[in-house]
This record gives structure tokens, C-alpha cells and sequence, in this order.
């Protein structure tokens, strides 16, 4: 029987209720390892039967995971400590939602946006007009917003996801400018603060918080300090400062988890749970 045919048999068999069946599918696609993974691929992209997209998605991530976690282990060994080694990091975190995600056609893209904008921030320009300048190609130009009707869905934490979909979350929509900003060499950062993750620019005479789930509007110290408030958390001034990129890589996955927890994929949630044992073990 060819590995084609097997593999679309095997699909057919974990519709079967049968316990028994259910393993030994499982234990053959397992003995199977990469070679079925280019062909479940191709089910999960050309079959327009949901159950079964689903369950192929369901295959492939536990066909990928140890690959996944072992690639993310190495990654964190060489470092998390300047923004490019995030962006690797976080494409490769990607691969949780997406297991034959294609990461350099993301770079590529991100490559694509800054050098779309570069000849724009070309002119003898303020800091601050540069800066607004990015903002308003990020969120009106390419039209980057927050999901504000499914804020949960795991798909607003992805950043390949993000940048298909053009929406996500604040720390999502914050890692596109501060990807694109690296670029072109502008002092963009991440800001930690509690419950919504903001971007601040900060240059050399002048600083300014950024809202990044408000279309990057600029806010103010005292709106942050009446937001944390008004959500029953007291300011403190930790929570504006400039994030360090292992803990903007952490809060990621800490965010997922919150994600999946809703959805009640509990075996998903512990899967990123040991990634974020990962992160947090190079972070001390």
C-alpha cells in the first residue's frame, strides 16, 4: 500500500469510535513520524470537510511538537537578547498553531513593510514624525487592528496568523511595529504593563507611550495609570519600563495558554506550559 494510501486510510479510521482503533491509528501515523507529515499536509489544505481538516491538524501537531520544542530549546540556548533573535523566536513559536509553517516567507514579509515605508522616513525628519509616520502605515496604510469580536482565539497570538489576518492581540500588534521598526532602525519597545501590552518610542530627546490596540494612538503616563487603577491594579513603576525580549517572548506563551484554557484544550495548554518552562529557565 502506498504511504498516499495509507495515510487516507489511517484518516478514515480515526472517525471509528472504537478505543482500540483510535490507538493503533495513532501508534501508525507516531511509526510514520515526518514522512506522513507532508501528506496530512495536503488533506488539512485540500479537504473542505471540517471534521476531517480538523483532525488532520490534530495529527500533524502531535507529529511536530517534539521537532517543535526541540528547534525552540536550541533557539533559546543561542538567545533570546535582541529583538531580531525574538522575531526568530516568536515565528518559530508559530509552528504550535501552524506545524508546516514556511517561516522565512514571514521574514520575507516583514522585510516587504519596511522596505514598502523606508523611503518615506528618508526625509530630514522629527523623531516623533517618523514615528507617527510608521504608526499610520501599520494601522490605517496596512490596516493592522485589534480583534475586538474574538479576542481569545489562539489565532490573535501567532504572528504568522497576525499578519494574514491583520488582527491580534496588543503584544501581537506591538511585535509587527517593533519587527518592522528594527528595520529601519527606529527606537520602537514593548512596555509590560499589566493586562493590555503597550509600545513606547523612545528617542533621544523624547519618549511616548502607543497604544497598539487603538490604532496606535499615542496615551499618555496618567491614561496608563487610570487604566491599571480603574482594573484594580496599583501602579508601580516596573510597569513602564521597556520589556526585556525574553520576557515579551514569555508573556507570548503565557498568553496562548490563557487562549486555549478558554477553549479548554487542556493537552494544548500543557504543551505550552513546558515551552514556557523552557523560556522562564533561561530567563533566571
Amino acid at each position: 500500500m502506498s504511504t498516499r494510501a495509507e495515510i487516507e486510510s489511517l484518516m478514515f479510521l480515526l472517525e471509528d469510535p472504537d478505543p482500540f482503533v483510535q490507538e493503533q491509528v495513532q501508534l501508525r501515523f507516531m511509526e510514520l513520524g515526518d514522512r506522513a507529515v507532508p501528506l496530512l499536509d495536503q488533506i488539512r489544505v485540500q479537504t473542505k470537510d471540517k471534521e476531517e481538516k480538523k483532525r488532520a491538524k490534530e495529527v500533524l501537531h502531535k507529529l511536530t511538537f517534539s521537532t517543535l520544542k526541540g528547534d525552540f530549546a536550541e533557539l533559546l540556548l543561542e538567545g533570546v537578547g535582541n529583538r531580531a533573535q525574538l522575531e526568530r523566536a516568536v515565528i518559530t513559536l508559530a509552528r504550535f498553531g501552524h506545524p508546516t509553517l514556511r517561516e522565512s516567507e514571514y521574514v520575507k514579509t516583514l522585510d516587504h513593510f519596511a522596505d514598502m515605508i523606508r523611503p518615506s522616513l528618508r526625509y530630514k525628519r522629527s523623531e516623533r514624525e517618523k514615528m507617527r509616520i510608521l504608526m499610520k502605515f501599520i494601522f490605517e496604510d496596512l490596516n493592522f487592528r485589534g480583534d475586538n469580536k474574538d479576542y481569545h482565539n489562539p489565532a490573535n497570538g501567532f504572528i504568522d496568523q497576525v499578519i494574514e489576518r491583520r488582527k491580534g492581540l496588543p503584544i501581537s500588534l506591538s511585535l509587527v511595529a517593533m519587527f518592522i521598526a528594527r528595520r529601519l532602525q527606529l527606537p520602537v519597545f514593548g512596555v509590560n504593563m499589566p493586562i493590555h501590552f503597550m509600545l513606547a518610542f523612545v528617542g533621544e530627546k523624547e519618549e511616548q507611550l502607543i497604544d497598539p490596540y487603538d490604532q496606535g494612538a499615542e496615551v499618555s503616563y496618567d491614561q496608563c495609570y487610570f487604566f491599571l487603577k480603574k482594573n484594580n491594579v496599583t501602579p508601580k513603576p516596573e510597569h513602564f519600563k521597556m520589556a526585556s525580549d525574553i520576557d515579551i517572548l514569555a508573556r507570548c506563551i503565557r498568553n496562548l495558554m490563557h487562549s486555549y484554557e478558554r477553549n479548554e484544550e487542556h493537552d494544548r495548554v500543557q504543551e505550552l506550559k513546558s515551552l514556557l518552562g523552557l523560556v522562564e529557565g533561561e530567563a533566571v
